[in-house]
C-alpha cells in the first residue's frame, strides 16, 4: 500500500471553552523528552514576604497551570510567539511597546 500524504489544519473545537488563566511569570524545565512550562501568578509581595525572600532569596508563586510539550513542538511555538509578538508589536506601535 502507497504512502498518502494529506494536509491538514488543527484548529481549537469551537464550544465548551476552557478557562482562561492569568499567568505573569513561567517557570521552564525539561527532560530528554519533553520541556514543561510552569505559568504562575506573581502577585505584590507584602511586608513580611519581603522579608522572607530577604532571608531565603526565594519567592513561591502559586502555579496556575503547568503545561508539558514534546521537545519536537517547541520549535513551532518559538517562531508562533515570534510572528504573534511582531505582530503585536505592529499593531500596538508606540502605546506598548515590548522590551
Amino acid at each position: 500500500m502507497a504512502n498518502k500524504q494529506v494536509n491538514f489544519t488543527i484548529v481549537p473545537e469551537e464550544g465548551q471553552e476552557p478557562p482562561r488563566v492569568y499567568s505573569n511569570f513561567c517557570a521552564i524545565a525539561h527532560t530528554p523528552f519533553d520541556i514543561t512550562l510552569s505559568f504562575c501568578e506573581v502577585l505584590p509581595l507584602s511586608e513580611r514576604d519581603l522579608k522572607d525572600a530577604e532571608a531565603d532569596h526565594v519567592v513561591r508563586a502559586p502555579v496556575r497551570s503547568r503545561i508539558v510539550l514534546p521537545v519536537s513542538v517547541v520549535p513551532g511555538l518559538i517562531t508562533a510567539l515570534q510572528e504573534h509578538l511582531r505582530a503585536y508589536s505592529e499593531s500596538a506601535g508606540a502605546r506598548n511597546p515590548v522590551h
